[in-house]
């Protein structure tokens, strides 16, 4: 297979072009080759060469000239060059092994054969050669192409050896099948679940960048569900793990929450690509194990579960290494007043408590809203679509809301004591007459508010008011 027509930008015949001044071969590798038979846009490109990756982008870099910056990492043997917006990372052929209390292996110098057979999956061990002879050509030892086809991520060895030698893989396989859509295969997936304590030598930053890839991904349930049936979620995330299952009393039960949660995540997913609304839709009901108490009138109840699960978000994020700054309060926020929609809804729509909820919810007021509409999972149409219905209300209340209280805020340049002295009149309803449609022209931006324009639209008005102005001056 030659896919050389695809490899469009001119760096790819200039990289190959130096390699081959340097008497070397040079292939594009990994997740480039597997974005670009996807069609999916990627600017970062990593090369590998047979010889030193060093030596070669230290070419490439002279080679390109102005406007082009080299990074050089001796020590892993690798090199960055950026130009415009393209990243080339350069690196030689290695082989790796591995000591099992670390995920940081032990580098030599090795094949490209050895290169591509230690990548973590058939989707990311393809290479394009760039070498001015055999340009376009792809290598592919492990099927990958046939595994791209079939939406299929598995490992290019023995996914046991590729697991526990680097147990992040386990977390990318989850992350790519969230990303991309594809299934992992079963041999894979069970490797994971027999590898998955193996996660715990994995630092937290890591763990969470992976977390976060997943919940920007187009439906961030696949993953999450992934991580709970590979037995990793109970490891990184236990407070999320509690959630699942159903517990039943006197033959009623709930719903499981940890499933809930998921569809309501991807209803925000499907709304918003905010990484922190989306965190909040996952924790929103974070608390409700710990608060879930069985009433023999009630049923199961799980109140102040939304209050229990603000307290908790601070601890949550310090352990996943999440931001712990204003994204942080963010989320808190939302989780807290997740309910409150629902309660206008189902209380009578006041306009205190309106205003009380836009107080407490601020500038994340919309978003808020996105969330309290995800959170309405209800399989009777009927029941759903009242409740959607009810917070169109709600949203209109809003609005009305804060358009009376952007009106009362409004101040025009002349205001009622202005009008009685430039009129001579004392209280009575003609100051009202000429205040009112003075004030809405100003607010209108029919004319500036000022006071010489608010004084030039009095004089318009009074004759027809049988008005004359005793002090025009304003």
């Amino acid at each position: 297979m030659n896919l050389g027509h695809l490899l469009t930008d001119p760096v790819f015949t200039r990289v190959g072009a130096t390699a081959n001044r340097l008497g070397r071969q040079c292939f594009v590798v990994g997740g480039y080759v597997r974005d670009l038979m996807l069609h999916r846009h990627s600017k970062d490109i990593d090369f590998v060469t047979v010889g030193s990756g060093i030596e070669l982008a230290e070419a490439v870099a002279k080679d390109l000239g102005r406007g082009t910056h080299i990074a050089v990492y001796a020590n892993y043997g690798t090199a960055q060059v950026h130009r415009g917006q393209l990243e080339l990372e350069f690196v030689g052929a290695r082989r790796e092994s591995y000591d099992r209390t670390s995920r940081n292996p032990v580098v030599e110098d090795g094949t490209l054969e050895e290169d591509i057979s230690r990548r973590d999956f058939t989707i990311n061990a393809m290479a394009i050669s760039v070498t001015p002879d055999s340009f376009g050509e792809v290598i592919d030892m492990f099927d990958g192409v046939d595994d791209l086809c079939d939406r299929i991520i598995r490992t290019p060895l023995d996914p046991d050896i590729t697991f526990s030698d680097d147990p992040l893989r386990m977390m990318r396989a989850i992350r790519f099948a969230a990303q991309l859509g594809f299934t992992i295969h079963p041999d894979t997936f069970e490797a994971i679940k027999r590898n998955a304590a193996r996660i715990e030598i994995i630092t937290p930053e890591r763990i969470s960048t992976e977390l976060e890839k997943i919940m920007l991904s187009p439906k961030p349930s696949i993953g999450w569900d992934l991580l709970h049936k590979s037995g990793l979620l109970k490891l990184i995330f236990p407070e999320l793990e509690a959630m699942a299952g159903v517990q039943v009393m006197r033959g009623r039960g709930h719903k499981d929450n940890f499933y809930h949660t998921l569809e309501v995540l991807d209803n925000v997913a499907e709304k918003s690509d905010k990484l922190w609304l989306r965190w909040a839709a996952l924790l929103h009901d974070i608390a409700k194990p710990v608060t879930k108490r069985w009433d023999d009138k009630l049923g199961w109840t799980f109140h102040n579960h939304n209050f229990v699960g603000s307290k908790m978000v601070p601890a949550i994020f310090r352990r996943l290494k999440l931001s712990m700054g204003g994204e942080m309060k963010y989320v808190q926020k939302l989780v807290e007043l997740h309910m409150r929609p629902m309660t206008l809804v189902e209380d009578e729509i006041t306009d205190s408590a309106v205003r009380r909820l836009i107080h407490y919810a601020e500038d994340d007021l919309a978003d808020l809203m996105i969330l309290a509409r995800a959170d309405i999972t209800s399989k009777n149409m009927a029941k759903k679509q009242l409740f959607l219905a009810n917070f169109d209300i709600v949203e209109q209340k809003f609005a009305d809301i804060l358009t009376k209280d952007e009106d009362a805020k409004f101040r025009p340049a002349l205001d009622g004591k202005d009008i009685m002295r430039i009129f001579g009149l004392g209280q009575c309803p003609l100051v009202g007459r000429l205040m009112k449609p003075m004030t809405a022209a100003a607010k209108d931006c029919t004319i500036d508010n000022t006071r010489e324009a608010c004084l030039a639209f009095l004089l318009d008005l009074a004759p027809s008011l049988g008005l004359t102005p005793v002090d025009p001056t304003a």
